[in-house]
């Protein structure tokens, strides 16, 4: 289990001056500015979950995450591991955990990548069997078996990334850690890499802790998000509940075969909107409020529509509103 308490991080930053002279000022000065980048956050994750941890660029993702491995030290609060305090016995917690960073690599760069899978099982002292059995989890889960002999520098950046998962996860951490583990891939390699996080999630219960800006990841991997926002936690719940925030919102992409007025259309008492869409028309509304079988029935009776799609409000659509409000608010 995870505990963050209070957990707050604060950076200074020194207060620089233009120019050469403001320059030689700031080395003698002690004026600082202060950076709240996490701000008294609470939460804890359980063993087994996948959670989606996002939020806008600077809200404070990373430092927490830097903060949960033992990199940074928290300012104030604490993190606990397992109840141990990762910066304070970061030997004993880096057993328990697995990090992944999308743009960073745990891999020796000019060597071929079974060699450095041979180093980390050294380093985290795995037993033979044990890792011929992980190898071949993670080679059938992940398919980097026809690559392991080639050099890490030779890899494409789908391939790294696979690769990059599977030297976290060797000595079977109860910890994942996933920093923007999909950035830059192509939509195969993602579904792929979304398959295996799964599997190993249901094979060895590992907890997974995933940062992304890729929504789709989220929906596909976490039952549960935490938001943060200017250092500090704005929505912490399951991922089914955050769709119904704003309602069941729906959008029917309709193509009229028959001439309408706009203003005559029916707005079932205010709840349905129209806006024009190319050739086509968006009809909007939430189906708490109006039956979707009513407003589908009105689009091909009255619109003679001959296509119609339904769509319902994304995870992406939802965290944009929430972040536009806390933006304003």
């Amino acid at each position: 289990m995870i505990q963050l308490q209070n957990l707050t991080k604060i950076f200074k930053k020194p207060i620089r001056k233009e120019g050469v002279l403001g320059m030689l000022k700031t080395l003698f000065s002690a004026k600082y500015e202060e950076i709240v980048a996490v701000d008294h956050i609470n939460a804890e994750i359980g063993d087994g979950e996948i959670v989606g941890y996002i939020g806008s660029n600077g809200a404070g993702k990373s430092t927490t995450i830097k903060m949960m491995c033992g990199i940074l030290t928290p300012t104030e609060g604490k993190v606990l591991v397992d109840g141990i305090e990762p910066y304070k016995a970061r030997r004993k917690v880096a057993s328990k955990i697995g990090v992944v960073f999308g743009q960073k690599t745990q891999l020796w760069w000019d060597i071929p990548l079974i060699e450095s899978f041979k180093v980390l099982k050294e380093i985290y002292r795995i037993d033979d069997a044990d890792y011929r059995e992980r190898m071949d989890f993670l080679c059938e889960t992940l398919g980097i078996r026809e690559f392991l002999n080639q050099a890490v520098r030779t890899l494409s950046l789908g391939q790294r990334m696979r690769a990059d998962l599977a030297a976290a996860w060797l000595h079977n951490p109860q910890i994942l850690f996933l920093d923007e583990p999909t950035i830059g891939l192509d939509v195969l390699v993602k579904q792929h890499i979304r398959e295996a996080i799964k599997t190993m999630n249901a094979k060895y219960n590992t907890t997974v802790i995933l940062t992304t800006h890729d929504m789709q990841d989220i929906e596909d991997l976490c039952s549960r998000i935490i938001i943060i926002e200017k250092g500090g936690i704005i929505y912490d719940g399951p991922l089914a509940d955050i769709k119904h925030r704003f309602g069941d919102l729906r959008t029917l992409t309709v193509n009229p075969q028959a001439s309408f007025d706009a203003d005559l259309l029916n707005t079932f008492d205010g709840k349905v909107t129209y806006e024009r869409d190319g050739d086509g028309l968006l009809v909007k509304f939430n189906a708490d409020e109006v039956a979707l079988e009513h407003v589908v029935d009105y689009c091909f009776h009255t619109l003679k529509t001959s296509d119609l799609k339904v769509a319902e409000i994304t995870v992406e659509d939802v965290v944009r509103q929430i972040l536009e409000e806390q933006e304003a608010g």
